[in-house]
């Protein structure tokens, strides 16, 4: 059993003063007591630990090299697709580890206590298997072990290069395959995640309407009952394409032919019309927001406003990881809806403030998405958890809503000092255990890929 001790917790009913937490040797909370005397591990402000509920981690190795304009005079995210197509086609298996676990590490040291790989390179250059068609899960799963994050693991299914059905381009060959190819994909997964801890979960993630068809869609929902995430209704040459060929926008087609309930994430949403959006909203669903790679792609701003004020759950992720910097997604979702609307303090509430509505959303819709009991300080969830520096200059003296509302938008992940995932003490004083191995790696692995831009 380990005790951890908090001067302040925001717990499942809200704040609280001299906190001693129990975590058992599973990793699991075992008991939470406020107005404890001070023992064992002690912190200033603790907190439930979000998961990052959407990477591309092999992106990584991109960021800050696609910044010029392209030959096309308007730079936009097709075209950013291209270069990412070039770049992905370089990467070996020890690549895509290496970068991975960095990912990771930079995840944990944000305050993410767990990361959902939505994980599509699957294949050789060239599209041929490799000699385990689940290769590349098994490296996502290895990258794991190494930084010891919690993982939830999307195989993504792609069968198509759009929704006429054309073949996969040279860009997306290694990420093609048909239900059956997918369906022995899933199980390599499966086995390969056989040797991480007891919270690492499998789903699935069908690539979105452009990419699967609707009997690719069923077959990808029938294989298990983990979580299932699909892009959606991101650009509006999807929504265009998708309603000339299906006969309905994105979002509206997906609510009337699947069965989209608590199991799914719906990733991005940032086209969608009003009714679209109260209907997700009552659906369970969680809609998976990227603000920085949105921002970064120019997706558009997501109607969060509309959104959560039908009560509808959300979560964040770092999709493209150009930059994995929690309180920064917070941040910028709320700055999107202030800068669509001129407003402030748009998604507070009269009870619950910017950044207590921005924190305890992301931490309970990524719980949600990543299919793991998690996402609040409380008995019989994961130890997912993060303590943050009460000595940061802007943290002194603070309490309850104002120190999350100090962290999202008068500072950064600097003020974070530990973080916990399912009891595995990870970050310590602001720095991954592994931080020096996993960095040394990842530089050995980018130095010969970045010349493919």
């Amino acid at each position: 059993m380990t005790i951890l001790w908090a001067e302040q917790a925001l717990l499942a009913g809200g704040w609280a003063e001299a906190v001693r937490v129990e975590v058992d040797d599973a990793g699991r909370i075992a008991g939470v007591q406020s107005g404890a005397a001070p023992q064992g591990d002690r912190h200033a402000i603790l907190l439930p630990a979000p998961a990052n509920l959407h990477s591309h981690a092999f992106q990584r190795a991109m960021a800050g090299l696609t910044e010029r304009r392209g030959p096309d005079p308007r730079d936009s995210f097709w075209t950013w697709r291209q270069l990412m197509y070039r770049f992905l086609d370089r990467l070996t298996p020890d690549d895509v580890e290496a970068i991975a676990a960095f990912v990771q590490m930079e995840m944990l040291e944000a305050g993410y206590a767990c990361n959902v790989e939505f994980h599509y390179l699957h294949h050789r250059p060239g599209g041929l298997p490799h000699d385990d068609p689940a290769e590349m899960s098994a490296r996502i799963a290895a990258a794991a072990r190494t930084s010891g994050i919690g993982l939830t693991l999307l195989p993504v299914l792609y069968q198509f290069g759009g929704c006429d059905r054309r073949p996969l381009g040279a860009g997306q060959i290694r990420f093609g395959n048909d239900p059956d190819g997918f369906a022995r994909l899933v199980e390599g997964a499966r086995a390969a995640l056989a040797g991480l801890p007891a919270d690492t979960r499998l789903g699935v993630a069908p690539h979105s309407l452009r990419a699967v068809t609707p009997e690719g869609l069923a077959a990808a929902i029938a294989l298990g009952d983990g979580p299932i995430h699909m892009h959606l209704a991101e650009q509006t040459a999807e929504v265009e394409e998708v309603l000339a060929a299906r006969g309905a926008r994105p979002t509206r087609w997906l609510l009337d032919h699947a069965p989209v309930d608590g199991r799914w994430c719906l990733i991005h949403c940032t086209q969608m019309d009003p009714a679209e959006t109260l209907d997700l909203a009552a659906s369970g669903a969680v809609a998976g927001l990227c603000p920085i790679t949105e921002s970064s792609l120019g997706d558009g701003i997501f109607d969060g406003v509309r959104f959560l004020g039908a009560g509808g759950r959300f979560g964040v992720g770092s999709d493209s990881n150009i930059r994995i910097a929690l309180s920064e997604e917070l941040r910028t979702l709320e700055y999107s809806q202030r800068l669509r609307d001129r407003s402030r303090a748009a998604l507070a509430t009269a009870d619950r403030s910017t950044g207590r509505v921005l924190f305890e959303g992301a931490a309970a819709g990524g719980a949600q998405a990543a299919g793991r009991a998690a996402g609040a300080i409380a008995p019989g969830a994961w130890a997912d958890l993060v303590a943050l520096d009460g000595g940061a200059v802007d943290l002194q003296g603070r309490k309850g809503d104002a120190i999350l509302d100090a962290w999202i938008f008068a500072g950064d992940d600097r003020m974070v000092r530990d973080v916990w995932a399912a009891g595995r003490h990870l970050v310590q004083d602001g720095h991954h255990i592994a931080r020096e191995a996993i960095t040394r790696r990842y530089a050995r692995a980018c130095a010969g890929l970045r010349d493919a831009l």
